[in-house]
Protein backbone atom coordinates (compact mmCIF):
# COMPACT_ATOMS: atom_id res chain seq x y z
CA UNK A 1 0.00 0.00 0.00
CA UNK A 2 2.84 2.24 0.82
CA UNK A 3 6.03 1.29 -1.60
CA UNK A 4 7.80 4.54 -1.10
CA UNK A 5 7.62 3.82 2.80
CA UNK A 6 9.98 0.75 4.15
CA UNK A 7 8.56 -2.26 6.24
CA UNK A 8 10.81 -0.42 9.50
CA UNK A 9 8.89 2.20 9.49
CA UNK A 10 5.66 0.84 9.48
CA UNK A 11 6.72 -1.82 11.62
CA UNK A 12 8.34 1.34 13.90
CA UNK A 13 4.47 3.08 14.17
CA UNK A 14 3.10 0.18 14.65
CA UNK A 15 5.89 -0.70 17.83
CA UNK A 16 4.35 3.27 18.91
CA UNK A 17 0.48 2.21 18.41
CA UNK A 18 0.78 -0.45 20.53
CA UNK A 19 3.56 0.84 23.14
CA UNK A 20 1.05 3.93 24.34
CA UNK A 21 -2.41 1.87 23.33
CA UNK A 22 -3.46 4.21 20.76
CA UNK A 23 -5.86 3.27 18.37
CA UNK A 24 -4.57 3.46 14.56
CA UNK A 25 -6.57 4.58 11.69
CA UNK A 26 -6.61 1.30 9.40
CA UNK A 27 -3.58 2.15 7.03
CA UNK A 28 -2.50 -1.24 7.16
CA UNK A 29 -1.68 -3.44 3.84
CA UNK A 30 -4.14 -6.71 3.48
CA UNK A 31 -2.81 -9.67 5.63
CA UNK A 32 -1.94 -12.07 2.64
CA UNK A 33 0.88 -9.31 1.64
CA UNK A 34 3.02 -10.45 4.26
CA UNK A 35 1.49 -8.49 7.13
CA UNK A 36 1.44 -11.99 9.19
CA UNK A 37 5.25 -12.16 9.90
CA UNK A 38 5.16 -8.18 10.75
CA UNK A 39 2.18 -8.68 13.02
CA UNK A 40 4.51 -11.73 14.45
CA UNK A 41 7.01 -9.23 14.86
CA UNK A 42 5.56 -6.49 16.35
CA UNK A 43 4.06 -8.65 19.02
CA UNK A 44 6.95 -10.47 19.57
CA UNK A 45 8.44 -6.64 20.80
CA UNK A 46 5.63 -6.18 23.26
CA UNK A 47 7.39 -5.76 26.29
CA UNK A 48 6.65 -8.51 29.34
CA UNK A 49 8.22 -6.65 32.23
CA UNK A 50 10.14 -3.33 32.91
CA UNK A 51 7.26 -1.30 30.82
CA UNK A 52 6.88 2.31 31.19
CA UNK A 53 4.09 2.20 33.78
CA UNK A 54 5.84 -0.74 35.65
CA UNK A 55 8.66 1.71 36.11
CA UNK A 56 6.75 4.55 37.07
CA UNK A 57 5.54 2.41 39.45
CA UNK A 58 8.44 1.16 41.10
CA UNK A 59 10.02 4.83 41.51
CA UNK A 60 7.23 5.57 43.06
CA UNK A 61 7.25 3.35 45.37
CA UNK A 62 10.93 3.96 46.19
CA UNK A 63 10.21 7.46 46.82
CA UNK A 64 7.60 6.19 49.47
CA UNK A 65 10.52 4.40 51.05
CA UNK A 66 9.44 1.07 50.06
CA UNK A 67 11.87 -1.59 49.01
CA UNK A 68 10.49 -3.98 46.77
CA UNK A 69 12.06 -7.14 45.18
CA UNK A 70 11.11 -7.83 40.71
CA UNK A 71 9.56 -10.74 38.93
CA UNK A 72 9.55 -13.47 41.69
CA UNK A 73 9.24 -16.68 39.37
CA UNK A 74 8.94 -18.65 42.82
CA UNK A 75 5.30 -17.17 42.86
CA UNK A 76 1.90 -17.62 41.09
CA UNK A 77 2.07 -15.41 38.02
CA UNK A 78 5.32 -13.85 38.28
CA UNK A 79 4.43 -10.06 40.18
CA UNK A 80 5.99 -7.28 38.58
CA UNK A 81 6.89 -6.05 42.22
CA UNK A 82 6.78 -8.05 45.44
CA UNK A 83 7.22 -6.52 48.98
CA UNK A 84 8.10 -9.05 51.22
CA UNK A 85 8.07 -6.69 54.29
CA UNK A 86 4.83 -5.77 53.77
CA UNK A 87 3.55 -9.63 52.20
CA UNK A 88 2.70 -7.92 48.93
CA UNK A 89 2.49 -8.58 45.31
CA UNK A 90 1.40 -5.75 43.05
CA UNK A 91 0.77 -6.49 39.07
CA UNK A 92 1.01 -3.04 36.88
CA UNK A 93 -1.55 -4.37 34.62
CA UNK A 94 -1.97 -2.66 31.16
CA UNK A 95 -5.64 -1.66 30.09
CA UNK A 96 -5.89 -2.84 27.11
CA UNK A 97 -4.28 -6.42 27.69
CA UNK A 98 -6.01 -6.59 31.21
CA UNK A 99 -9.76 -5.30 30.53
CA UNK A 100 -9.79 -2.80 32.58
CA UNK A 101 -13.65 -2.29 33.45
CA UNK A 102 -14.91 1.35 32.06
CA UNK A 103 -11.07 2.51 31.03
CA UNK A 104 -11.11 4.50 27.81
CA UNK A 105 -8.07 2.87 26.85
CA UNK A 106 -9.53 -0.55 27.00
CA UNK A 107 -10.75 -1.01 23.26
CA UNK A 108 -12.04 -3.72 21.69
CA UNK A 109 -10.47 -4.65 18.56
CA UNK A 110 -12.58 -3.72 15.32
CA UNK A 111 -11.55 -7.52 13.18
CA UNK A 112 -10.85 -11.15 14.48
CA UNK A 113 -13.23 -10.66 17.74
CA UNK A 114 -13.77 -13.87 18.59
CA UNK A 115 -9.80 -14.40 18.47
CA UNK A 116 -9.69 -11.27 20.58
CA UNK A 117 -12.59 -12.06 22.96
CA UNK A 118 -11.44 -15.70 23.71
CA UNK A 119 -7.61 -14.06 24.31
CA UNK A 120 -9.12 -11.32 26.77
CA UNK A 121 -11.68 -13.79 28.93
CA UNK A 122 -7.99 -16.13 29.06
CA UNK A 123 -6.14 -13.47 30.19
CA UNK A 124 -9.21 -12.22 33.02
CA UNK A 125 -9.73 -15.94 33.93
CA UNK A 126 -5.59 -16.54 34.53
CA UNK A 127 -5.37 -12.96 36.63
CA UNK A 128 -8.41 -14.05 38.81
CA UNK A 129 -6.37 -17.94 39.16
CA UNK A 130 -3.54 -16.29 39.92
CA UNK A 131 -4.76 -13.68 42.42
CA UNK A 132 -6.59 -16.29 44.32
CA UNK A 133 -3.37 -18.84 44.58
CA UNK A 134 -1.51 -15.94 45.78
CA UNK A 135 -4.07 -14.81 48.39
CA UNK A 136 -4.04 -18.66 49.45
CA UNK A 137 -0.16 -18.40 50.22
CA UNK A 138 -0.72 -15.32 52.36
CA UNK A 139 0.26 -13.24 49.79
CA UNK A 140 -2.06 -8.77 49.55
CA UNK A 141 -2.71 -8.45 45.86
CA UNK A 142 -2.55 -5.25 44.59
CA UNK A 143 -3.10 -4.28 41.14
CA UNK A 144 -2.35 -0.72 39.61
CA UNK A 145 -3.73 -0.30 36.25
CA UNK A 146 -1.25 1.75 33.29
CA UNK A 147 -3.74 4.70 33.01
CA UNK A 148 -3.54 4.79 37.25
CA UNK A 149 0.38 6.06 36.41
CA UNK A 150 -0.94 9.13 34.57
CA UNK A 151 -1.89 10.98 37.48
CA UNK A 152 1.10 10.21 40.42
CA UNK A 153 -0.48 12.29 43.18
CA UNK A 154 -2.89 10.20 43.12
CA UNK A 155 -1.31 7.23 42.92
CA UNK A 156 1.16 7.89 45.47
CA UNK A 157 -2.48 8.80 47.84
CA UNK A 158 -3.51 5.10 46.94
CA UNK A 159 -0.36 3.43 47.83
CA UNK A 160 0.49 5.35 50.92
CA UNK A 161 -2.72 4.75 52.37
CA UNK A 162 -2.51 0.70 51.11
CA UNK A 163 1.28 0.68 52.95
CA UNK A 164 0.92 3.42 55.81
CA UNK A 165 3.76 5.14 54.84
CA UNK A 166 4.22 9.09 54.13
CA UNK A 167 5.02 10.51 51.50
CA UNK A 168 8.26 12.18 50.34
CA UNK A 169 8.78 14.39 47.01
CA UNK A 170 6.76 12.12 44.38
CA UNK A 171 6.26 15.00 41.75
CA UNK A 172 9.24 13.92 39.89
CA UNK A 173 8.76 10.19 40.41
CA UNK A 174 8.32 9.39 36.67
CA UNK A 175 11.55 11.60 35.85
CA UNK A 176 13.95 10.61 38.37
CA UNK A 177 17.01 8.68 37.14
CA UNK A 178 19.63 6.78 38.85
Amino acid sequence: MWPHVDLDYRRYIDVLCLTFDCAVINCREPEGHGMAKTRSEIMRSVRRKDTGPELVVRRLLHHLGLRFRLHRKDLPGTPDVVLPRHRTVLFVHGCYWHRHPGCPFSTDPKTNKAFWEAKFAANAERDARKTKELEALGWRVLVVWSCETRDLDRLAARLESKFRVTRTDVRDASNSRR
